[in-house]
């Protein structure tokens, strides 16, 4: 398969065809383990009897990467040459994420927590180090006017893995054993692996890489990164981003801390682990697509910040909804479930899409990965904090008021938005995007 640099004319319909499913692949490669690990893991253990406070402290510390792996997504802008590029770091993260989960495949995951937990904490470094190696090779193989389509296949494949392992694997749980899945999903990330090897991805290598020597490439590589860090410092320290970075570390929370302990919470309602993984495997997963396809098209229409105030108003509201738990509930099919749920995951769709789509257009040229993976760590960090609170109101609270009270919370970060709502219109003389005046005037 032959991928072209985004530099070179836009390919032809079987290449960019190839290209799309290429990096669904991909991302179904990273979507599984995390609908293996968020969606099925939380399930399992409360039906092993774990305390919700330690199923819901594992979530939160499993995300704590994911918060943090801006950090180091510098290193693979820079520590690159010819022979060691995005997909070398790709391929390295995706073996570490396989080897962390072989263990599991024989291990009684309640009585060995805390084994399980290291064992996912490495994973999970690794997988978010997966995460940022995708995205940049994305941004290096295709062209700018692919990558709209290329994202939307690449969600279809996200969201297929945490189907797939997610919810699939506690529907199938009473035939499937738990070793059975951890081999599934090792195959699945050395398949992937195979394919990378084989496709010709042509990476343009990094300015300090041509014709560099060693000890020249590593003082190259260090003048490079200290540049980087310095147009990173001068795109943070603005005030519509300081803005953008606290949105996404506050707005999500009603929703994360919710959709962090739907498994455990239909549990206690009575619903079994595979009424659980067949709600998960498939309505949930529609009701979000759906709500993002939406989300998507009506954010282009009306308006992003716009579109995504009126989401996060719907889906607080939908989340004191899922609070109320009508008695008719307990215990119910896939189909109570779903109508009943409905609402929030079409909602959480529907806020996802048009929140990143306004977080891109906040996103500085010049450090456009590092600093989107900024945005996105913070909606990680949300999903962390989230998740760790809710744990501990649930059992002082109850289901009901813990998931009103972080829905509005998540509320106080619709003023934010007034400072992200006139976008920014187009790029200054050194490659940042400048602010557009209410008479049109671009100023940086």
């Amino acid at each position: 398969m032959h991928l072209q640099p985004a530099t070179e004319p836009p390919p032809s319909v079987p290449g960019a065809l190839r290209r799309k499913a290429l990096f669904a692949l991909l991302y179904l490669s990273e979507g599984a383990p995390i609908g293996f690990l968020w969606w099925a893991l939380p399930t399992r253990l409360r039906e092993g009897g774990v305390p919700l406070a330690e199923i819901t402290a594992l979530s939160a510390l499993l995300a704590i990467p994911w918060t943090l792996k801006f950090l180091w997504a510098p290193l693979l802008d820079t520590l690159r040459g010819p022979g060691w590029g995005y997909r070398s770091w790709l391929l390295l993260a995706q073996t570490i994420m396989g080897l962390a989960l072989i263990p599991l495949a024989w291990l009684d995951l309640p009585t060995h927590l805390g084994l399980v937990t290291a064992l996912c904490l490495t994973h999970a470094f690794a997988a978010a180090t997966q995460d940022v190696a995708i995205d940049a090779l994305a941004v290096a193989t295709t062209a700018p006017e692919e990558r709209g389509a290329l994202n939307g296949w690449m969600q279809v494949g996200m969201l297929t893995g945490r189907s797939l392992f997610g919810g699939g694997v506690l529907w199938a749980g009473a035939f499937l054993g738990q070793g059975v899945v951890v081999v599934a999903l090792c195959l699945l990330l050395a398949g992937v692996g195979t394919t990378i090897r084989r496709c010709d991805l042509h990476e343009p290598a990094p300015p300090a890489a041509t014709g560099a020597s060693e000890a020249g490439f590593a003082r190259r590589a260090l003048a490079v990164l200290a540049a980087f860090l310095r147009s990173l410092r001068a795109a943070v320290f603005r005030w519509r981003i300081a803005a953008g970075l606290a949105f996404a570390l506050v707005a999500g929370c009603g929703f994360e801390a919710t959709a962090g302990v739907v498994g455990p919470f239909l549990i206690d309602l009575g619903y079994g682990s595979d009424t659980v993984g067949a709600f998960q495997a498939l309505p949930a997963v529609v009701l979000m697509a759906g709500g993002a396809l939406c989300g998507g098209a009506l954010a282009d229409r009306w308006g992003k910040a716009r579109l995504v105030g009126w989401a996060l108003a719907l889906l607080a509201a939908a989340t004191g909804w899922v609070g109320l738990t009508p008695p008719a509930v307990a215990g119910g099919s896939v189909s109570t479930a779903a109508l009943y749920l409905g609402p929030f995951y079409a909602a959480v769709g529907v806020f996802t899409a048009s929140s990143y789509a306004l977080f891109m257009d906040q996103t500085e040229p010049a450090v456009a990965a590092t600093q989107f993976t900024a945005f996105m760590a913070l909606t990680n960090a949300c999903e962390s904090w989230a998740v760790f609170s809710v744990g501990r109101l649930i059992p002082a609270w109850g289901y009901g008021p813990s998931f009103g009270f972080m829905a509005l919370v998540s509320l106080g970060a619709l003023p934010l938005l007034l400072l992200l709502w006139s976008r920014p219109a187009a790029a200054t003389a050194d490659g940042s995007l400048g602010e557009t005046s209410p008479a049109g005037i671009v100023r940086p």
